[in-house]
């Protein structure tokens, strides 16, 4: 096709009264300027005119993906394409004379052009790749990933078709003797190859995306996901260290991503106080007008009195109390809790809330908070849990409940001295 389209070249140069054959040096250099001035006009015609023109409209338009375009000057780059082309077509022509330079001269013009084209396409690659990221389309699917195996294929085609051009041989030559290669491909790119499958399984099953919370003790990883790539996972951590984590890995391992959290609003606080076990007691009148006063408590208390009162009237008279049924101080205490929890703006009500008591161990009894809050923020989090825990360990007192806690080195000189 080039030569059909050199001697259509030729026959309009001669038509024109311009001879397209070059008869000797002078002539050969007189052309060669020719085609160096005409491949720079025609370079400066499409930049300066068609490029600038085309980037005027982008910029007035009101979508935004073509912006990326433009900033990462795609169309810049395949303009280098028309000098490249308008060299290709012209200098064999004006090399006649010398035979072998005008072979060479082709191939190797040949070969800029593919260099030129392909640089054009992964300009191009990394322009859709931010579209994506802006799109928060990645967050779904690893672009990145595609774009980087699109990239590697279309090197090992450009460096086959370059060597093809070179060698003036058809690339099915070069094409029928890769599968020799093939073991050793296997080899050199395995873990591009494990990285490419792990990336479909990672995207096909939503496992992790750039912006998620995840935690790979194995790989000391901790953070949100920065960037997810053909053979690697990037993790930023919380102290601002960079985890590089196979892609593979991820499939092969296991982990922790927190994205459901994320997204369902609610953040869990499980944790639990222990109390010394001596300072439970039942509640006597005194206590249950004193906790009365506490709002929180009336209804409680109220229901609880009509509740016991009905059931205790039944007793013979002189019956001990302690026969019946009785209201204690953990009790009313973990009834305060629940009842205080369910009326923090923070709490989030629509999920699971517990107050549980946790069986006694060594260490007394506990009582667990088993809530989620409606901010997944972490250090509002963190706030919130202080607060409420905050309270509980100020509130004890009011129901005369001890937090246990081991003796301490001060307890021990304390009670050597006053003995």
């Amino acid at each position: 096709m080039d030569q059909e389209l050199r001697s259509q070249v030729g026959e309009w140069l001669t038509s024109m009264g311009i001879n397209g054959q070059a008869t000797d040096g002078l002539s050969t250099s007189m052309a060669l300027l020719g085609c160096m001035l005409l491949a720079i006009g025609s370079y400066y015609f499409v930049k300066r005119g068609v490029v600038s023109a085309m980037n005027l409209v982008i910029q007035r338009s009101k979508v935004t993906w073509d912006d990326v375009f433009m900033r990462h000057k795609v169309l810049e780059k395949f303009a280098m394409l028309v000098p490249a082309l308008v060299l290709n077509l012209l200098i064999p022509m004006a090399l006649t004379m010398f035979p072998l330079a005008a072979m060479l001269a082709d191939r190797v013009l040949s070969v800029w052009v593919v260099i030129l084209l392909i640089n054009g396409v992964y300009v191009c690659l990394d322009a859709a790749n931010e579209i994506a990221d802006v799109n928060l389309v990645s967050r779904r699917l690893p672009i990145k990933s595609f774009v980087q195996l699109f990239k590697l294929f279309l090197f090992f085609v450009g460096i086959i078709v370059s060597i093809s051009v070179l060698a003036d041989e058809s690339p099915v030559y070069f094409l029928s003797g890769l599968g020799v290669a093939t073991g050793l491909v296997m080899l050199v790119f395995r873990d591009t190859i494990l990285g490419f499958v792990a990336g479909i399984q990672l995207a096909a099953n939503r496992m992790v995306s750039p912006g998620d919370w995840i935690e790979m003790p194995k790989y000391g990883a901790d953070g949100d996901v920065a960037e997810v790539t053909l053979t690697t996972v990037k993790v930023r951590n919380w102290d601002n260290t960079i985890t590089m984590i196979p892609a593979y890995a991820l499939v092969s391992d296991a982990f922790k991503n927190w994205r459901g959290m994320s997204e369902s609003g609610g953040r869990r606080i499980k944790r639990s106080v222990a109390l010394d076990i001596q300072s439970i007691r039942f509640l006597t009148e005194e206590d249950i007008q004193r906790l009365s006063h506490i709002n929180l408590l009336k209804a409680y208390l109220s229901e609880k009195q009509d509740e016991l009162n009905a059931v205790n009237c039944q007793l013979p008279a002189g019956e001990l109390v302690t026969n019946g049924r009785t209201l204690t101080n953990i009790g009313t205490f973990r009834a305060y809790l629940l009842a205080y929890l369910k009326q923090h703006p923070k709490v989030h009500q629509d999920m699971t809330l517990l107050v549980r008591q946790l069986a006694p161990s060594a260490e007394g009894v506990a009582i667990e908070v088993y809530l989620f809050i409606n901010d997944t923020r972490w250090a509002i989090y963190e706030d919130i849990q202080a607060d409420i825990f905050d309270h509980i360990f100020a509130i004890l007192s009011e129901f005369e409940l001890n937090v246990f806690q081991r003796p301490a080195g001060t307890d021990m000189r304390q009670l050597v001295a006053k003995t």
